[in-house]
């Protein structure tokens, strides 16, 4: 079957946006492995699907498939690409939409700029829920946030556990350039404490209003940006005392902009979100 797609990004994490409203598309998790295949495919960090509200108040449904063919909850930078997706496709004339995911809804709102800024929802912060098995360990209170020691490569790590929808372990490094993201990445990843795997988050703190953060996400490896990673470190950083909101995020792909009130507040990420090509694959 040939399936239309759109090539777009959000700071460099990149996407394939597919708009099944318009066509039908009920893909095997090989299929979709295959579209994001960097060599064999159009190649992508996630590939989004457009789909018809199923909710009563709601635009529209987001699904969102990892590069290695597994349906996640959330991805932030895909959540702006997708608003800007509906909108130039002319599925909404709306500024501001309620979108259906696996974690809740979202509500991305295009601006004025050319930005979009999406209401993330509260984070979750209870280890449970998040998921993180914490038993029979002993957490280092820092602020209002408990950091968790794991045995990492042979070292123990501190990490802050947040949920922005998705799973996100983010421990604070001097200089995220020398950060262990290749090998340390992937053994948090998979880390048996968290069931549901997770994403890795390596934050190097500027200033109380500015950090610079890598990503080792789950089921992609390494992308330039994370949206929920950006969230979720901001959050940390934040309940430490060591950041004041709103805090910009420099990625390797570009900026984000993250505030959150605390407490049980929504979190707000403003960045950017480009269509970078159009096409059509045999699938």
């Amino acid at each position: 079957m040939k399936l239309k797609f759109t090539k777009m990004h959000g700071a460099g994490n990149d996407f394939v946006v597919i708009d099944a409203i318009a066509q039908n598309v009920d893909l095997s998790p090989e299929q979709w492995k295959r579209i994001a295949d960097r060599r064999f495919g159009v190649g992508a960090d996630q590939l989004l699907v457009v789909e018809k509200s199923r909710l009563p108040d709601t635009d529209f449904r987001y699904r969102i498939y990892n590069a290695d063919g597994g349906e996640v909850e959330q991805c932030g930078n895909g959540a702006r690409a997708f608003a800007r997706f509906v909108n130039e496709k002319g599925l909404s004339g709306k500024r501001a939409i309620r979108v259906e995911t696996l974690a809740g809804i979202i509500e991305p709102k295009l601006q004025a700029d050319g930005g979009v800024t999406v209401d993330m929802g509260a984070p979750v912060l209870q280890a449970a829920l998040v998921p993180f098995d914490n038993a029979g360990l002993a957490g280092k209170p820092a602020g209002d946030d408990v950091l968790w020691p794991l045995d990492i490569n042979g070292k123990t790590v501190l990490f802050s556990v947040v949920s922005m929808g998705n799973p996100h372990a983010v421990q604070i490094v001097a200089d995220t350039e020398t950060a262990a993201v290749a090998a340390d990445g992937p053994a948090i990843e998979h880390h048996p404490r968290f069931p549901k795997r997770v994403n890795a988050g390596f934050m190097q703190i500027v200033d109380r209003n500015n950090i610079k953060l890598r990503v080792f996400e789950r089921g992609a490896g390494e992308t330039l940006a994370c949206g929920t990673g950006a969230c979720a470190a901001a959050v940390a950083g934040i309940r430490q005392g060591l950041l004041d909101s709103p805090v910009t995020v420099q990625t390797r792909g570009g900026v984000l902009t993250i505030a959150w009130g605390g407490a049980q507040q929504a979190v707000e990420m403003t960045g950017p979100a480009v269509t970078v090509f159009e096409g059509e694959i045999d699938i």
